[in-house]
């Protein structure tokens, strides 16, 4: 979905495609067919924006058989989709049952995690719309944060540096201008996008900036208008940013609080949970973790790492930190020119919730998702931007 500023730029829409498990190039293809058409077709649209997840395997298969990335671009116009961002934070497995802390795997200091991304890069020069100079790919923030010393740190920080050198080279062959956004992320070496600051000032490159989730930016408590008028300051540039909301607890002491919030302590993904308290930020890395005995100060509202749904919050005595996020995206495109021009729905948790309110056919799926980017469409129409064709 494209929509024009006041200031005449276009900003994307998209939904992110990390929601629909798939490991290899036929599962991305049937991705297509069964899930994002019918998406677009929902909306009523003649183009939906996605945001493609390609796994290290699906990837590969594109750069070493230009019939197959021919093939891919095809497919993405017969069915009426585009393509101008990709998520590459996970490099596999994302749809196992238990994927966890292997999600930070490889981190920067692996030199897969640079092939990876040199080669999504390489994927997107050729898959962005002809009258689309500008694509965007959020990965990794550096790696998770224990085993992570020094000469990690140094490794990472060379890593970036090369890829912004072949994202310079990429532009000279192809005309298309790719930046990389480093996603902060609780738990991680880069958590807020304060963290963020050192790194990409050190790197100091245009191509290498920041993707900012407004899920991870409400779990660490950040204030939207601080964190991204200190970006501004920084001159950190903004690639993309994921538009998602965090589970929100007002009263966790409560029993009755405590027992809503188990109900989203599930096996499959990684949930985060911070409170703020006057000594700063506390937290642990997982939901179970804070829900048991004391591991967290509860005299405060806790916040954990769940992509909820935008449309739906869940019910009292819980809700969601979507304030949070109209806050940030006021910020991000509701002033006289965007700080950034992609935006992109990220609810990968669907089949994480609570099993009451798991989508349990197809169509709820392509229902709820439909449901989110109408949210986001109204978010960003009232704030003055206009919808294209």
């Amino acid at each position: 979905m494209r929509f024009r500023h006041p200031d005449g730029s276009t900003v994307h829409l998209a939904y992110c495609t990390n929601v629909h498990p798939a490991e290899t190039l036929d599962g991305v293809l049937a991705q297509l067919r069964d899930h994002c058409e019918p998406v677009r077709r929902r909306l009523g649209r003649d183009r939906l924006g996605i945001g493609l997840w390609l796994a290290r395997d699906a990837a590969h298969a594109l750069v070493t058989d230009r019939s197959a990335l021919r093939g891919l671009r095809t497919e993405l116009e017969q069915r009426g989709l585009e393509v101008v961002t990709l998520n590459g934070f996970p490099y596999e497995g994302f749809g196992a049952e238990e994927v966890k802390y292997r999600v930070y795997q490889p981190d920067w200091a692996d030199s897969e995690r640079l092939a990876h991304t040199t080669d999504l890069a390489r994927v997107l020069a050729q898959l962005l719309p002809d009258d689309v100079a500008e694509g965007s790919i959020s990965t990794l923030p550096l790696a998770w944060r224990t085993a992570y010393d020094q000469e990690r740190a140094t490794a990472a920080h060379t890593a970036l540096t090369t890829l912004a050198e072949r994202l310079d080279a990429l532009h000279e062959l192809t005309g298309r201008s790719l930046r990389i956004g480093l996603e902060p992320e609780p738990g991680c070496t880069v958590e807020t996008t304060r963290d963020a600051l050192a790194p990409l000032t050190a790197v100091g490159h245009d191509r290498i900036g920041i993707c900012v989730d407004t899920c991870h930016l409400a779990t660490s408590f950040e204030d939207p208008h601080t964190a991204l008028d200190a970006l501004a300051q920084a001159r950190v540039p903004i690639v993309k940013s994921q538009l998602s909301a965090a589970l929100h607890a007002e009263h966790p002491h409560l029993p009755e609080v405590r027992a809503a919030l188990a109900a989203f302590d599930e096996p499959r993904f990684l949930h985060q949970t911070r409170t703020l308290t006057a000594a700063g930020l506390r937290g642990t890395d997982d939901l179970g973790e804070a829900l048991a005995g004391d591991a967290l100060p509860d005299a405060s509202p806790w916040r954990a790492h769940f992509h909820v749904p935008l449309h739906a919050a869940p019910a009292a005595p819980l809700t969601s930190t979507l304030p949070v996020l109209r806050a940030a995206l006021t910020r991000l495109v509701g002033g006289p020119h965007p700080l950034t021009h992609h935006l992109e729905v990220e609810t990968y948790t669907w089949q994480a919730l609570p099993p009451e309110l798991r989508p349990r056919a197809r169509a709820q799926l392509t229902d709820g998702i439909a449901a989110e980017l109408t949210l986001a469409r109204d978010l960003l129409t009232d704030l003055g931007l206009k919808e294209l064709p």
